[in-house]
């Protein structure tokens, strides 16, 4: 009988290879819960070292205070990276499964109506708007004293994941859902009892955590408003990206690569050849027949052209 020796390196390096070409060829949507998935795997990791050497305890204090949102703004001045990086994180694992499970079910009806920028925008917005919502209600409000205000920081994606929910509940009040068996809900009851059930959690001991997911979620509301009012308002976040690209231009690099003739593959390459030649002239006429011919660039002009004369 003839067994075969399994490689534990090689499966663990198809894993490691899997999850990177997911994570650059797929949609914005995948990289957001990836960047989530994977920022709490190393924090638990960095949690585990720490406790084997018997620090356990101080690690998530600590790393709290610097990728946390604080309530006061005297430390926000020194940390405003904490605005973003706070959106990613969570340090319980149902606090990261639900958020994800509520990000993947409404991002993919969000994608089904617009683009993947402006969700990786409303996610950012949203968790910027539900920081800013958190910290303005803990410095207004005489029900936040100044040691609650001192002793406060506020973690998680709930508040962009909340962004992109009510986004979708506001665009499409209507759609309904299943959630129990034999049930169905319209988005717009869900979108009022989850702002609801945070508005009356307030008093509880997250209170900071109900605050920003009232602040996400008026983004999300906002962002529809103005998208039928024909504005997008997380175009600027990318605009400003550019903007800064063009003054800190890449370097273009010069590659040389070898291309065999057609003459001198293999029944296999040449079959790989052929599927690739096949799969752009599709790609190409199927562009043609929802813009127009001169929707085209010169080198898909190209490829159709020599692709007539074969």
């Amino acid at each position: 009988m003839y067994y075969q020796r399994y490689d534990n390196g090689h499966f663990s390096r198809s894993i490691r290879a899997g999850i990177m070409s997911s994570f650059r060829h797929g949609s914005s949507l995948i990289r957001l819960i990836y960047i989530n998935a994977g920022l709490f795997l190393l924090l638990k990791a960095g949690y585990v070292i720490l406790s084997l050497a018997g620090q356990g305890d101080i690690f998530y204090p600590t790393i709290l205070e610097w990728i946390g949102i604080p309530a006061d703004p005297e430390y926000l001045l020194y940390r405003p990276w904490t605005v973003l990086t706070y959106m990613f994180t969570q340090f319980e694992f149902l606090h990261l499964l639900f958020n994800m499970l509520w990000l993947y079910w409404f991002g993919s009806i969000f994608l089904n109506h617009f683009t993947e920028r402006q969700l990786t925008g409303v996610y950012l917005l949203g968790g910027i708007a539900g920081a800013f919502l958190y910290v303005l209600s803990y410095n207004i409000f005489p029900y936040f004293d100044r040691i609650t205000r001192l002793s406060s920081w506020a973690i998680g994606s709930s508040a962009s994941v909340m962004a992109i929910v009510f986004a979708v509940c506001t665009y499409l009040p209507h759609h309904q859902v299943s959630i129990f068996p034999k049930g169905h809900v319209k988005l717009i009851y869900l979108a009022l009892f989850t702002a609801l059930i945070d508005l009356l959690s307030i008093q509880s001991g997250n209170a900071g955590g109900h605050i920003a997911h009232l602040g996400g979620a008026l983004f999300g509301c906002l962002f529809i408003i103005c998208i039928k009012h024909n504005k997008d308002i997380t175009s600027g976040i990318f605009y400003s990206g550019e903007r800064l690209k063009r003054l800190f231009p890449r370097r273009k690099t010069i590659r040389v690569k070898y291309k065999k003739k057609v003459s001198e593959m293999n029944d296999r390459e040449y079959n790989a050849y052929k599927k690739r030649q096949d799969t752009r002239i599709n790609d190409i006429l199927d562009k043609i027949s929802r813009a127009g011919y001169e929707s085209l660039t010169r080198e898909e002009k190209e490829v159709l052209f020599k692709s007539g004369r074969k």
